[in-house]
């Protein structure tokens, strides 16, 4: 698992960087473009606005009552025994949620574009916040810790959080390409976690997650779109990807 997200991510890094050089920009559009996506409002907390230091170095984005609502859902599912394997896709996707929310902090600081800070603060925090409810139930101990934005605990998160912000940073069109990558990987992960998972409340969490990344995937298509992009998916198989694009945003709380 962990090898296997670590060469999705190289290859499609690697595939972007060669795509990048046969796409042209077919319209103007400011760096302040509108964001296209809906983020679901929901019981964890309304969004907040985005502070003057928002991205590298600006510290933990929290929502104020976001994480005890999150905590009570998956405290109202039964305890149950975990094996290595559910103990192990807890503790990676926990990082991997953080990877997504620091990368996108880390872009919003660099571009200004809302849809990075809108999906940081309205659902990848939430996405974190909802593993950490099961790592505190289930007393694991938790591999972000005292973490800042950037920074992690698994050396091959860490490589890739770096690889990824470098390949961001190239342009505009390069970060909303990163962002829809980052979405198409943690949609493959939780489906492998899912498969080697049987408890409900990790189940519960895991599709929330799903369906955030989801959403996320189609705000980022739409985004690239608008820049007159059409992005080709670098891990989903073309006809998963397709069916997920054509569907409306979903609603829950991985929205």
């Amino acid at each position: 698992m962990r090898k296997n997200l670590f060469g999705l991510m190289l290859v499609g890094i690697m595939l972007l960087t060669i795509a990048a050089g046969c796409l042209t920009n077919t319209e103007t559009i400011t760096q302040t473009t509108t964001v296209t996506e809906t983020a679901t409002q929901t019981a964890v907390g309304q969004p907040m606005g985005p502070p003057e230091n928002a991205g590298a170095g600006g510290g933990m984005v929290t929502t104020p009552t976001g994480y005890q609502a999150v905590a009570d859902l998956v405290n109202s599912y039964p305890v149950e025994e975990l094996t290595q394997e559910e103990i192990d896709g807890i503790l990676w996707m926990r990082e991997e949620e953080k990877l997504a929310r620091d990368v996108y902090l880390t872009l919003y600081e660099k571009w200004g574009l809302p849809i990075f800070y809108n999906i940081a603060t309205r659902s990848e925090q939430t996405h974190m916040d909802m593993v950490l409810a099961l790592i505190e139930k289930y007393n694991l101990t938790d591999p972000v810790g005292d973490n800042g934005i950037g920074e992690f605990t698994n050396p091959e998160i860490q490589a890739l959080y770096d690889k990824l912000v470098a390949e961001g940073s190239k342009s505009v069109k390069d970060a909303l390409k990163v962002g829809a990558l980052i979405e198409e990987v943690d949609i493959k992960d939780l489906e492998e976690w899912l498969a080697k998972s049987d408890n409900e409340d990790i189940k519960f969490v895991y599709e929330n997650l799903m369906m955030g990344s989801r959403n996320h995937l189609r705000a980022f298509v739409r985004n690239l779109e608008n820049y007159g992009i059409t992005y080709q998916p670098q891990v989903l198989p073309q006809d998963q990807y397709e069916q997920i694009i054509s569907t409306p945003m979903e609603t829950g709380y991985g929205g």
